[in-house]
């Protein structure tokens, strides 16, 4: 059964443009599928993955004939398990460079294998995109099309009765407890969702590891990602996860690196000006998907039996910021205060766990009179209203709400 991404959407503008089109993401996020399901509504268009011996080696082997049995008779031309090639980003550029009128769609399996692999042969060749997780929109419209179109269709500063808020937050709250893999909003029931992402966790995430690192004694990252999760929202101590996973600093941040680039982690670095007041190194951390989260510590308790529920909606908010395209920060003054996110190098956002006062934070206002951004932000339960501080316009929003700030960057 497919599951409608919004990526589709966005690669099909690029159909009649020469550009190679590549699809990175985390394993099991749906890459095959969205290519096959676009495959599939195209003409004249070819299927292909480079898990299969046979073609991967007369790529490798031999590009001339793989040209005349594979690209020359084709319009399109799919590509899938692109970083098994050997020589891939080398070949792919001998394609581009002689034949004509083609369009080519690649996917591999994280930014390692397509930076490795491709990109330094394609400079100006290709358009990258990197496929996440479901985004809650996506996980609405395929649970409830019709909670969706309301949600899509609601006025802004439209209010939300209160049997609206409680079906829209109970999806919202399966959805963090969950996350977004499409096999795990395909199982039917809460047993098979745990199985699916401890498998995906074990057989699919802690074999690239494996692959990447050369790791035979993986137990060092499993230890790392449980330490990593208890600290979700938390500014990185290298040391404190040093003595935690007996991992060297030099170890610890070349792991720490390979979760982010494989898109398990995100890790916002700070926002600042004043090097003296503000500060300026180590990043928070947050994970792409709270459901893989979850697994790693085999804690999917509802969210009302949470002690960590207000990380848990802070990296909500994060991950929907990053599937958007933001680039996110946050920002701590060395007298602690203190803003969830910085979006887009000004825009502040707030994430709160209940409903609260729509009263704005000692911090939020110094960060607001430090640096007069247009807008604030606050996720909440609250009512949704606004007002001004200043020339700054602070939104009080229900965390489902779209997010407003891929237009302003």
């Amino acid at each position: 059964m497919y599951i409608k991404r919004t990526l589709e959407t966005k690669i099909t503008k690029y159909l009649k443009t020469p550009e190679i089109i590549a699809v990175t993401g985390a394993r099991q996020v749906g890459k095959t599928t969205l290519l096959q399901q676009i495959h599939q509504g195209l003409d004249n268009s070819l299927f292909i993955t480079f898990e299969d011996v046979s073609y991967r080696q007369l790529f490798d082997t031999d590009i001339q004939a793989f040209i005349e049995l594979y690209i020359q008779p084709y319009k399109y031309i799919f590509i899938d398990e692109f970083q098994y090639a050997n020589n891939g980003g080398q070949q792919l550029k001998q394609i581009f460079d002689t034949v004509q009128d083609k369009k080519i769609f690649i996917s591999g399996s994280s930014v390692l294998d397509l930076t490795i692999h491709a990109v330094k042969h394609l400079a100006g060749r290709l358009f990258a995109f990197v496929l996440h997780p479901l985004s809650f929109e996506e996980f609405l419209a395929f649970k409830n099309q019709e909670l969706h179109r309301y949600l899509s269709d609601k006025k802004e500063n439209a209010k939300f009765s209160s049997i609206m808020l409680e079906k829209l937050y109970a999806y919202l709250e399966e959805y963090i407890v969950y996350g977004g893999y499409p096999r795990v909003l395909l199982s039917p029931d809460h047993e098979e969702k745990k199985e699916v992402l401890r498998n995906i966790l074990n057989v699919y995430l802690l074999r690239d590891v494996r692959d990447l690192m050369g790791l035979f004694d993986d137990y060092k990252m499993i230890s790392l990602m449980k330490a990593l999760s208890l600290q979700t929202g938390n500014v990185i101590s290298y040391q404190e996860l040093s003595q935690i996973t007996s991992l060297n600093f030099s170890s610890l941040k070349k792991n720490l690196n390979l979760l982010e680039k494989t898109y398990v982690i995100g890790l916002p670095r700070p926002f600042f000006t004043n090097k003296r007041i503000e500060l300026v190194k180590n990043p928070k951390i947050y994970f792409h998907d709270t459901g893989l989260r979850h697994a790693v510590i085999d804690d999917f308790r509802r969210m009302e039996m949470r002690q960590d529920k207000g990380a848990l909606w802070e990296n909500f908010i994060y991950a929907e910021l990053m599937k958007e395209g933001n680039d996110i920060k946050y920002w701590r003054t060395k007298s602690k205060a203190e803003v969830d996110f910085i979006v887009n190098e000004k825009i502040p956002v707030e994430v709160k766990s209940s409903p609260t006062k729509t009263a704005v934070g000692k911090s939020l206002h110094s960060y607001i009179e430090k640096y007069n951004p247009d807008n604030a932000y606050i996720f909440t339960k609250k009512t949704e209203e606004s007002f001004m501080i200043g020339k700054t316009a602070v939104h009080f929003l229900h965390h489902f709400s779209k997010i407003p700030f891929a237009e302003q960057h």
